[in-house]
This record gives structure tokens, C-alpha cells and sequence, in this order.
């Protein structure tokens, strides 16, 4: 098996899955070795590429490199040798490992769906804290934990809807920072990033808190569901997330029947029975 080096990114995966396509080598034949990787000991026996005929033209669809794109941003083990996989397939004219009912195309969909998950707990997870503008820097910042690496293709949603006003997200492994006009990527993040996101207090949390404290509705409450539309890794960054296990508790300690938030529930007032505690009257019968 021979190693095949590269920077880790896609661009650089693309022109060395390029060069092999070209000299005819096989998915088995291959060991890929991006820069954030340690090297495979044994990978290092064979440090020479082996012989191959002439170097012939390639020609894939684009719309699988836009996938092969995206679902470079999932992470796992192999993540390269899948993606060389499907695209030594397809330009060979097998073009089912593009499909979902495939063995290969069915666990490159599976990266497709997790990598736009992800995208979609970014954009719904985050939360902004301002700073003093006169401080210099951005005026916002935030700390993400995503599981993949979508940050530098999922941030610009926030750049639409923030405008003129700056701002920096940084992770455990990169940043970006919108100046206004440009938004700048940042692998790996600096480690003053990483200080002013996670230091930064939020001046607005006590107003948030009393707000989402006020409106939860246990006797809505679903824990499977809520697990599943917010995951629980998330719960530790959100303000709100060391409220949801004391509200989960109150709610199954009886406070689904006022279906309202404790908080709200002691004020006066009149009170209103939940459905559950309704009587319905009982028609004779006909």
C-alpha cells in the first residue's frame, strides 16, 4: 500500500486523487495521509509510488465532486479512502456508487445528511455574545463544538443576516471572523480566539434566561424529542442549557398539569385546567 500526502484539505485531496486517477492506481492500493494525521508506520515501507502506464484523462461528473465536497467535511477514520472509493468507481463508468441504494453510495449519503445536520445545528445553536464596540475586534462572539467541519460553509448564513455588524465564531479547531465585508477563515483556530469566545460574558443572559424560564411549557414536554432536536452536547454552551435538566425535573415532578413554567404558575390569577384535567360531559345515549 502506498501513502499518499496531502494538506488535509479538499483542494489538496482533489489534485492528489487527480494524479492517481491519471496513473490508474486502485482504492487498495492506496494509504491517504492528511497533514492533521499522524503517519501510518506501515504506510512508510513503501515510500516510492509504484510504476503505472502513461497518464491518461479523467473526466467525472461535477456534480459528484460537489458531493465528494461535502462529505469531505464529515469526520471519521477513512474519511479520504471512501471519498477516492466512489470516484475511482465512477470514472471507470460505475456511475451506481453515486447512489444511495449502493453500498458505497449509501454510506456517502449518510455523511451528505449528517454534514447538512450539523450545518443546521450551527446556524440553531449558537448564540452570539456581544462585547463593548470601543474594545476593538468584533462586536460579536461565540463558542461552537460542531462534530464536523462545517463551520467555514455554514458560517456565511450569518453574515446575511447580521450585515455591517462584525463578529467571530471559534471552535475547538478553527474560526472565521466577518470584518464587516469579508469573512476570514482560520485553520487552526488562534488560541486568543479561542480565549475571547469562551471568556466573554454575555451582559443580555439574565434577561435571556428569565424569558426561556418563563415560556418553557412542561406539559409539552417530550424528552426524546427535545434530545433529538437539541443534543444534549450542545446543552453545556447554550446559556439555557443547565436550566433544561431543572425544568425537565420539575415537569415530571407534577408540573405538567399547570402547563405552564413554575415561575408563572405561583402568580395570581385565575387558573386554567389543562386538557388532561378537563371533565368532558357525558351524552345520554340516543
Amino acid at each position: 500500500m502506498y501513502p499518499v500526502r496531502f494538506d488535509g484539505s479538499f483542494a489538496g485531496w482533489r489534485e492528489a486523487a487527480r494524479h492517481q486517477l491519471q496513473r490508474g492506481l486502485a482504492p487498495h492500493q492506496l494509504s491517504w495521509e492528511d497533514g492533521r494525521q499522524e503517519a501510518d508506520l506501515f504506510g512508510q515501507l513503501d515510500t516510492i509510488e509504484p510504476p503505472a502506464a502513461n497518464e491518461r484523462s479523467v473526466r467525472v461528473p461535477r456534480a459528484l465532486l460537489d458531493q465528494l465536497e461535502r462529505a469531505a467535511r464529515f469526520r471519521c477514520n477513512g474519511r479520504w479512502a471512501l471519498l477516492y472509493r466512489i470516484l475511482w468507481r465512477v470514472a471507470q463508468g460505475d456511475h451506481a456508487a453515486m447512489m444511495a441504494g449502493d453500498v458505497d453510495g449509501s454510506e456517502l449519503h449518510m455523511r451528505l445528511k449528517a454534514v447538512r445536520r450539523e450545518a443546521h445545528h450551527l446556524h440553531a445553536f449558537l448564540r452570539f455574545k456581544p462585547r463593548d464596540a470601543t474594545a476593538g475586534g468584533p462586536e460579536l462572539v461565540a463558542w461552537h463544538e460542531p462534530a464536523h467541519d462545517i463551520l467555514a460553509s455554514a458560517s456565511g448564513h450569518f453574515a446575511e443576516r447580521l450585515g455591517r455588524q462584525t463578529w467571530m465564531i471559534a471552535t475547538p479547531d478553527d474560526g472565521v471572523y466577518w470584518d464587516g465585508e469579508n469573512l476570514h477563515h482560520i485553520n487552526p483556530c488562534p488560541p486568543e480566539w479561542k480565549q475571547l469566545a469562551q471568556g466573554t460574558d454575555d451582559r443580555n443572559e439574565a434577561m435571556w434566561l428569565a424569558y426561556y424560564g418563563s415560556t418553557f411549557n412542561p406539559a409539552r414536554l417530550n424528552r426524546s424529542v427535545l434530545e433529538t432536536n437539541m443534543p444534549v452536547r450542545f446543552w453545556r454552551n447554550l446559556p439555557e442549557g443547565p436550566m433544561i435538566p431543572r425544568l425537565m425535573s420539575q415537569a415530571r415532578a407534577g408540573a405538567q398539569a399547570d402547563g405552564q413554567a413554575q415561575a408563572v404558575a405561583v402568580r395570581p390569577g385565575k387558573r386554567i385546567q389543562a386538557e388532561a384535567e378537563q371533565v368532558l360531559p357525558v351524552r345520554p345515549p340516543a
